[in-house]
C-alpha cells in the first residue's frame, strides 16, 4: 500500500501541478507582460462554452432518476473515489489556517471605518510645528523666507532634544553644513530648526526645495544666517541615472539632468556658507541617499525624540493656566485603551504627538467629547496613507515617478502582506509597481533596479520594520525574515486610500491581486484573496466583476478557491452578504462547472450562508442533482463538508452526514464517504475556514480526525460510525483503506496522536470483519519493504483492534 505522507501522494496534499502541466515549474510568472495577458484574459471569460460545461442539468437529473428506479441492468458507475487524493485543488498546499488568522487580524483592526478621512486644512504638521506647504508657481528664482521668532520662540518651550543633539551642534560649527537623515514626521526639522536658532541667535531662513544644492548661491545666502533646506526625492539620485527632474521653470519650463547630491556639492555649500558666516542644514529623507550621505563627514541620523516625552511636553504648553491634575488626567487618557485602539499606531511621530496633545487638552477644556476624540484619533493613520498617496506620480514622466511609484507599491504590498515573509512582500511590490507604471506610460519599460533602496531602509518609507519571524506551513514551521507595518490600523487605511481615493489605481491594483491569487503558495493567494475581498465588500459592484468573476471562471483549482475565498470574507459584511447569497445561488444551477465548483468551495466558509446547518443546505441542493460519480461536484462539495467539521460547530456537521446516509440516495451518501476520507488525511492546517478555532492550533499538522478526537473526545463515537460505513462500503472502501493507513502511518510517529488513535481503533473493530480489516491493514504496513510501520506503534494498534471485541 502507498503511504499518503509521501511527497505529492497525501489524501491532504493533492498534486499542484494537476490541469497545470502548461505552467511547468513557475518560472514563467517572472514574465509580467504574460501576466498581464492572462489577467485579461480571465475577465472576458464570462460566457464559457465548450470545455467546462456541464450540460443540461434538467436531462441529467432524468438520467438519475432512470438509475434509481431499480428497472434494467444498471449502467457501470465511474468511480469518484478513485480521484479522491488529489482534492478540490490539485494542490498541496491548500491551506494556511495560521495565514488566514494573520491576514484577518491585518484587517479587524479596519473593519470599523474602512473610508478615509478628509483633512481641509491646508498645511503638514512636521516634528513640533507647523509649516504651510510651499506654493508650486513657476520661477526661476532662488527663494528665500525667514522663519518668524515667534515660531521659533514656541519651539523653544516644547522642543524634546533628541539623543546626539550635542554632537551635531558640534559638527555644524565645525563645517557649517549638517545634513540630517530621517522620515518625514519623524522631528527633523523641529531638530534643524532648533539647531539654526541656537547657533545663529534666531536668524532662521528656508530655502527654496524646488531647487538642489548645486544651485545654490551666494546671493541666495543671508550673512550671518541659518539655512534650512528639503531636499526632493529626485535631488538626490545616483550618477548616470537616466531620469531626470524639473528645473526651475515647473512642469511647463526646461529639465535638466537630476544630479547627485555628493560630498563636492556639500564641500561648494560650505565654503559659500562659510564666506557669509553662515550655516546650513540639508534634510534628506531615508534611504539609499541617505545611507550614502550618512557614510561621510556631513551626514548624521536624527532619531525620533521619545513620543511620550514629545507628547508631555505639548500638554504642559497647552494646559498652562489649568489646575495642576489636568496634565495627570490628559496624559491617562492618552493610555485609555479605546483611544489607543482608535489611533491604531504602536509609537507616534513628534507630530503626530503634538496633534493628540491639542486634541486631548480640547477634551480636558470640555471642547470636544469621548466620540469626538475618538474619531480624531482614527483620523491619524488615514492621515498617513493620504500623505503617502497624495500626487505620488505627480511629475507625469514615468522615469521621474518611478521612485513614487516603487514607494506607494511597497505600502500597498506590505498591506497585504503585513507580518509576513518580507521576500514575498518585497516581490509583490515589484509586480505590483510594475502593473502601476505600465498604466502610467504603457508605451515605456520601467525595468527594476538591482541595487536600489537597500532592505534595511525600505520598509522606513512604509513606516514598516524587519524582524525575525515564523512562518506556519503546516507540517512544518520556517524562520523567516517579515515585515509588518507599526501600527495595526495602517494596513486598512492604506488600501482604503487607495481604492476610494483613486480610481484609475484600482485597475492595476485588480490585475495585480488576480496575478498573487494565482500563485501556488498559500501565504501569498491567502493574502490575496482576503485583500481582494475586503475590497469588494467596500466597492461590491466594482470588486465583484475585476476581482471575484475573473479568479472564478478560471481551470486552475486553486484560483477558484481564491475567488470562494473573496466571496467569503466579502460576506463578513452584513450588508454584502445577500449580495454574495445570490451569487452563490445563481452559480449553483449554472451550466459552467468552474462556476458551481466555486459556489460550493464558498459555503464550507460557513459566511454566506450565516450558519452551518444553511451552508449544508447549500451544499446538499447541489449534491441531489448531481450524478453519483460527478466529480466536479462531488469533490469541491466534500472539501468544504469537511473544512466545515473544522469551523468549530462539528456536531450539526456530523448530524447532517448521518442523515444524508439515511436519506438513501447514493450521491448523498457518496459526499458523505469522501468528507470522512477528507477528515483521514487532510491536515487541520489545510481546513482554515476564516474562523478561529483556537483549540485546533495545536494540532495543525494533524489530520482533522486526529484533532477531532483530541479536542472533542465525545465525538468518538459518531466520527466511529460514519468510518465504519465508509470502510464498509465497497466503492469507497479502498480510498478510506489507504487514507486510514496514512493516518496510522503518521500517528506511529506522533506519540501524542497515538494514543488518540489507539483510544479510537477499538471503536472501529465491533465486528469480526472489521477486525479483520484492520489487522490486515496492519500485517501490511508492518511488512512493506521500504518503509515498514514502527512494531512498537503497530503492537500497541493490534493490542487496541483487539479490545474492540470486548465491546
Amino acid at each position: 500500500m502507498s503511504d499518503q505522507d509521501e511527497a505529492g501522494a497525501g489524501a491532504d496534499a493533492p498534486d499542484p501541478g494537476h490541469g497545470r502541466d502548461d505552467r511547468g515549474d513557475g518560472g514563467g510568472r517572472g514574465d509580467r507582460a504574460d501576466a498581464h495577458d492572462r489577467g485579461g484574459d480571465r475577465g472576458d471569460r464570462g460566457d464559457r462554452g465548450g470545455r467546462g460545461s456541464r450540460g443540461d442539468r434538467g436531462d441529467r437529473s432524468d438520467r438519475d432518476g432512470e438509475r434509481g428506479d431499480g428497472a434494467g441492468e444498471q449502467p457501470r458507475e465511474p468511480n469518484v473515489f478513485a480521484a479522491v487524493d488529489r482534492g478540490p485543488l490539485a494542490g498541496g498546499d491548500t491551506g494556511g489556517a495560521a495565514t488566514a488568522r494573520r491576514a484577518l487580524r491585518t484587517w479587524a483592526s479596519g473593519a470599523g471605518d474602512r473610508h478615509t478621512h478628509v483633512q481641509g486644512d491646508g498645511a503638514f504638521f512636521e516634528g513640533n510645528q507647523f509649516f504651510s506647504v510651499y506654493g508650486s508657481g513657476d520661477s526661476s528664482r532662488f527663494v528665500r523666507g525667514p522663519v518668524p521668532p515667534e515660531t521659533l520662540a514656541r519651539l523653544a518651550q516644547v522642543y524634546c532634544e533628541i539623543a546626539g543633539y550635542q554632537r551635531m551642534k558640534e559638527r555644524l560649527r565645525d563645517h557649517r553644513v549638517l545634513v540630517l537623515c530621517g522620515e518625514p514626521g519623524s522631528g527633523r526639522k523641529v531638530t534643524a530648526l532648533a539647531l539654526l536658532d541656537e547657533v545663529t541667535g534666531g536668524r532662521v531662513f528656508r530655502l527654496d526645495p524646488r531647487h538642489g544644492v548645486d544651485e545654490i548661491t551666494d546671493e541666495a545666502l543671508q550673512e550671518g544666517g541659518g539655512h534650512l533646506m528639503e531636499l526632493l526625492t529626485e535631488d538626490v539620485r545616483t550618477e548616470g541615472d537616466p531620469r531626470t527632474r524639473s528645473g526651475p521653470g515647473g512642469a511647463g519650463g526646461t529639465r535638466r539632468p537630476a544630479v547627485r547630491l555628493s560630498e563636492l556639492h556639500l564641500d561648494r555649500f560650505a565654503e559659500l556658507l562659510r564666506s557669509r558666516d553662515a550655516y546650513g542644514i540639508v534634510l534628506v529623507e531615508s534611504g539609499e541617499p541617505a545611507d550614502r550621505l550618512l557614510r561621510g563627514r556631513y551626514g548624521t541620523y536624527c532619531a525620533p525624540p521619545p513620543a511620550d516625552e514629545v507628547l508631555r511636553r505639548h500638554l504642559w504648553e497647552r494646559l498652562r493656566g489649568e489646575p495642576a491634575e489636568a496634565l495627570g488626567a490628559a496624559r491617562a487618557l492618552a493610555a485609555r485603551p479605546d483611544v489607543v485602539r482608535a489611533l491604531g499606531l504602536e509609537e507616534l511621530r513628534p507630530r503626530e504627538a503634538a496633534r493628540l496633545a491639542d486634541h486631548l487638552a480640547r477634551h480636558w477644556r470640555g471642547e470636544m467629547t469621548d466620540e469626538q476624540l475618538l474619531a480624531e484619533c482614527a483620523g491619524f493613520v488615514a492621515a498617513q496613507a493620504r500623505e503617502w498617496f497624495a500626487g505620488a506620480d505627480r511629475p507625469g514622466a514615468l522615469p521621474e515617478a518611478l521612485p513614487a511609484l516603487n514607494a506607494g507599491a511597497f505600502r500597498i504590498a506590505v498591506a497585504v502582506f503585513d507580518g509576513s515573509a518580507y521576500s514575498l512582500a518585497a516581490e509583490a511590490a515589484e509586480l505590483l509597481a510594475w502593473e502601476l507604471a505600465v498604466t502610467l506610460d504603457p508605451e515605456q519599460a520601467p525595468g527594476r533596479r538591482l541595487f536600489g533602496a537597500h532592505a534595511e531602509h525600505r520598509p522606513m518609507r512604509a513606516r514598516a520594520v524587519l524582524e525575525d519571524g515564523e512562518l506556519d506551513l503546516g507540517p512544518a514551521k520556517v524562520p523567516v525574515r517579515a515585515v509588518r507595518f507599526r501600527g495595526a490600523a495602517l494596513a486598512a487605511a492604506v488600501l482604503g486610500e487607495v481604492w476610494h481615493g483613486y480610481h484609475n489605481v484600482r485597475g492595476p491594483v485588480a490585475r495585480w491581486l488576480r496575478a498573487l491569487c494565482d500563485d501556488p503558495r498559500a501565504e501569498v493567494w491567502v493574502r490575496a484573496s482576503v485583500a481582494a475581498g475586503v475590497l469588494c465588500s467596500w466597492d461590491w459592484i466594482h470588486g465583484f466583476r475585476e476581482l471575484v468573476v475573473p479568479l472564478a471562471v478560471t481551470d486552475a483549482p486553486v484560483t477558484r478557491l481564491a475567488a470562494a475565498t473573496a466571496l467569503a470574507e466579502s460576506a463578513r459584511d452584513p450588508r454584502i452578504r445577500p449580495a454574495v447569497a445570490s451569487v452563490l445561488k445563481d452559480w449553483a444551477v449554472s451550466d459552467d462547472s468552474t462556476l458551481v465548483g466555486t459556489a460550493l468551495l464558498a459555503h464550507g466558509f460557513v459566511l454566506a450562508a450565516g450558519d452551518v446547518p444553511g451552508s449544508l443546505d447549500a451544499l446538499a441542493r447541489v449534491v441531489r442533482t448531481c450524478g453519483p460519480a460527478d466529480g466536479d461536484v462531488l469533490v469541491p462539495a466534500s472539501f468544504s463538508v469537511t473544512r466545515l467539521l473544522a469551523s468549530g460547530e462539528p456536531e450539526p456537521v456530523l448530524r447532517r452526514l448521518h442523515q444524508w446516509l439515511e436519506d438513501g440516495r447514493i450521491n448523498l451518501a457518496n459526499l458523505v464517504h469522501l468528507a470522512v476520507i477528507g477528515a483521514l488525511g487532510t491536515r487541520t492546517t489545510h481546513l482554515w475556514g476564516l474562523r478561529e478555532v483556537p483549540e485546533l492550533d495545536e494540532h495543525a499538522a494533524r489530520p482533522l480526525l486526529v484533532a477531532l478526537l483530541a479536542t472533542r473526545p465525545a465525538l468518538a463515537p459518531e466520527l466511529a460510525r460514519l468510518l465504519r460505513h465508509t470502510l464498509a462500503t465497497a466503492r469507497s472502501g479502498e480510498a478510506a483503506l489507504e487514507a486510514l493507513g496514512g493516518l496510522l502511518r503518521r500517528a506511529a510517529k506522533d506519540p501524542a496522536a497515538l494514543g488518540h488513535v489507539c483510544a479510537f481503533l477499538p471503536r472501529l473493530a465491533v465486528e469480526r470483519r472489521d477486525r479483520d480489516r484492520l489487522r490486515g491493514l496492519l500485517n501490511e504496513l508492518v511488512r512493506d519493504r521500504d518503509r515498514p510501520l514502527d512494531r512498537s506503534a503497530a503492537r500497541r494498534m493490534w493490542d487496541a483492534v483487539t479490545e474492540g471485541a470486548n465491546r
